[in-house]
């Protein structure tokens, strides 16, 4: 017969092992700042290394994608319309594909750390366009934490640009529309996943991303850039496993565990993962002033996340 103590301690080490994957996954996505960095510095451009990141994560969401089908035609279940996998296809090549390729681009100019913070404020841009497109209120909280965060990305961008010029504004821009992009996917995103789930709309997405990354390489790139070292090979399997696959797959399992609350707020570490790892591993530097602003934007956005989840 099992005590009650012994019951507790079974319902505690769920949301632990929930918190645990959370974390894990959070960590994971940090880390492909850092993964890219180092691919650039073998001199592969961006088109070539999101090409490879997509060939080698595309088989994994095939699957995925072909098992849910499945499990719709067991169910009996009907399989969505022609329109609707149009529509997903649209949103998935905006997420994943017009939006990282910016995120990539703003990498060859800017710091991994400061990327990410940028890329962290999306959140507040999914309840800006959601108020300018989709006529969703718009909250108090929002427009402090959008003038908070900022300011503190602004003496970060200073800081950037007295060391290394124009290039800190082209970065810049770019991440911040990379940011822009993925918000307007969220929003765009939320309806289509409800009518067709999420498992099979990641497929479509990703299938839809994968040809849009493959056509823009054809048309930019010779076939043969693909044959690349084995030292970057590897590199391009972190990326397309370690920070996109298998982080993907331990958020899903944190949420089955936990609350979206609890892993929007566990979310707030990736920023100090991914300026950890860059000054251990690229050997970047930070400058009090900018390790200021940091702080400042990962408190007004993780503030904002967890008062905006609790509502």
């Amino acid at each position: 017969m099992t005590t009650i103590p012994e019951q507790e301690r079974a319902a505690d080490a769920l949301p632990l092992t929930g918190y645990a994957l959370g974390a894990a996954g959070a960590i994971l996505f940090s880390a492909k700042g850092i993964i890219i960095k180092l691919a650039y510095a073998e001199g592969i451009d961006a088109e070539t290394l999101l090409a490879l990141r997509m060939l080698l994560s595309l088989p994994f969401y095939l699957v995925i994608g072909f098992f849910a089908v499945r499990a719709m035609r067991e169910r009996g279940e009907a399989l969505p319309s022609r329109a609707l996998v149009l529509k997903a296809a649209g949103i998935g090549a905006l997420g994943y594909w017009f939006s990282s390729y910016m995120d990539f681009l703003g990498l060859i100019y800017i710091s991994a750390s400061f990327e990410r913070l940028i890329l962290f404020t999306y959140p507040l841009f999914v309840v800006l366009f959601g108020a300018l497109f989709f006529r969703q209120p718009i909250r108090r909280r929002a427009l402090f934490a959008f003038a908070a965060s900022y300011a503190g990305l602004a003496v970060i961008f200073a800081q950037n640009f007295s060391a290394i010029g124009q290039d800190a504004t082209r970065g810049t821009v770019f991440v911040l529309v990379a940011a822009m992009s993925f918000a307007l996917y969220q929003l765009t995103a939320r309806t289509v996943i409800g009518q067709i789930g999420s498992k099979l709309f990641t497929c479509i997405a990703m299938g839809a991303a994968a040809a849009a990354t493959l056509t823009q390489f054809v048309l930019l790139r010779p076939i043969s850039a693909l044959v690349v070292s084995p030292h970057m090979f590897w590199l391009a399997v972190a990326i397309a496993i370690g920070a996109t696959v298998l982080p993907t797959f331990l958020m899903n399992a944190a949420l089955q565990r936990i609350s979206a609350q609890a892993n929007s707020t566990i979310g707030t570490i990736s920023p100090v993962a991914t300026m950890i790892l860059a000054v251990l591993i690229l050997g970047e530097t930070v400058t009090p002033l900018e390790l200021g602003g940091a702080i400042l934007v990962m408190v007004s956005i993780g503030w904002f996340t967890l008062a905006d989840s609790r509502r």
